[in-house]
């Protein structure tokens, strides 16, 4: 006798993010018996990301889909990629996140017939965010708002990481119907991944990060400027890499840096581990998240974190596991470090209170039940 299985599609702009961010909701789908499929550009056979997705049991497809940009015939041509692969596999389930899967995978979920079509907003983006989007123009927002707008009304589902991104679309009016949306605590962290681990006696400050301006990676160089003039002792972390688009900091900006000797540039790691051990406190002076997973991460190892007074970023921080401080704020940036320069028994006492809020808040598998019920598959 035929079985016929549930299949279940995640639309992803980037291949690396599935298995970063979604492996232990694809592994709970699968327990669940979901034939679980995932599309993302450059999922090619000879890529790392492939394979690793075939040995999990998932079978991987490449859509051509350009993250960034609005041209018309790229994003068109990947709508056709999209469509192609819906027509064929006709999946149960569709789950999108990030802008461009939210906006094209759910309007080709809905032409197709696809009867669960979730969005997972993981961040609003450049788009929404005060301070860095002044190169882009009145006429780009309106369009992306719009389109925005049918993706939520075509959902069957809507996942926000923070209700502040909720409030905003509402306001905006960009969502009329809040009765299909829920909120849960970002896409949590593996506790057994990041394991706790004691912090060093060096000051080190650490930031993990695209290297873009609305991730506040300059005020972080700003207070490693006034830090270094007064006790030059102090180590400054960057991992990350040199992103695409106007919000980038460029090649040069990042040369400069390193050889004023302001930071200890680390590039891209595969695992991030050992730089979070190796730090005192996790910094990220961004301007808007969903819900950072490098705070969660940072939490989980158990440090202390300094973050910013806005959406996403001001749930992880209570006040007891670090300070939070304005966007934007130079000052009030270097003023929060240097209490812990100023009482390093800080730091053991608020890394012990990131370990008791990431254990109850943002464990994996405490996220990925709340998401399963909201999807109705628990």
């Amino acid at each position: 006798m035929y079985i016929a299985t549930v299949k279940f599609l995640i639309i992803a702009s980037l291949p690396e993010s599935i298995l970063k961010f979604r492996r232990m909701l694809i592994i709970a789908l699968q327990d669940r018996g979901f034939d679980v499929h995932v599309a993302s550009p450059g999922l090619i056979s000879e890529s790392a990301d492939y394979k690793e997705l075939l040995s999990l049991g998932v079978v991987p497809h490449s859509i051509r889909l350009s993250r960034r940009g609005l041209n018309p015939f790229i994003d068109i041509r990947a709508m056709v990629d999209l469509l192609t692969l819906l027509i064929h596999l006709r999946p149960d389930y569709v789950l999108s996140y990030t802008i461009k899967p939210v906006i094209y995978g759910t309007l080709c979920a809905w032409l197709v017939g696809v009867r669960h079509r979730i969005s997972m907003i993981t961040g609003l983006g450049i788009v929404f965010t005060k301070g860095s989007n002044e190169n882009i123009n009145r006429l780009t927002r309106g369009l992306i708002k719009r389109l925005y707008s049918m993706a939520f009304k075509l959902s069957s589902k809507i996942i926000f990481q923070n209700n502040d991104d909720r409030k905003l679309v509402v306001k905006l009016g960009i969502l009329k119907d809040q009765r299909c949306t829920t909120v849960v605590n970002g896409s949590g962290v593996d506790l057994c991944e990041f394991a706790e681990s004691k912090a060093t006696k060096r000051h080190n400050f650490l930031i993990i990060s695209r290297l873009i301006v609305s991730k506040g990676i300059r005020e972080f160089i700003n207070a490693a400027r006034i830090i270094k003039e007064s006790d030059p002792s102090v180590i400054f972390t960057v991992v990350g890499w040199l992103d695409e688009g106007k919000d980038s900091i460029g090649d040069d900006e990042l040369s400069g840096w390193i050889e004023e000797g302001l930071i200890n540039y680390l590039g891209v790691l595969k695992d991030v581990r050992p730089a979070i051990m190796e730090c005192s406190v996790y910094v990220l002076p961004s301007y808007r998240e969903g819900t950072p997973r490098s705070v969660l991460e940072a939490m989980a190892i158990g440090r202390p974190i300094i973050t910013t007074d806005a959406p996403g970023c001001r749930e992880t921080v209570d006040g007891s596991n670090g300070y939070l401080v304005p966007v934007g704020d130079v000052d009030a940036l270097v003023s929060a470090m240097r209490k812990f320069l100023d009482d390093p028994n800080l730091i053991d006492v608020m890394s012990l209170r990131s370990l008791e809020i990431v254990r109850k808040k943002y464990d994996v598998n405490i996220v990925n039940k709340d998401l399963l019920k909201c999807m109705d598959i628990l």
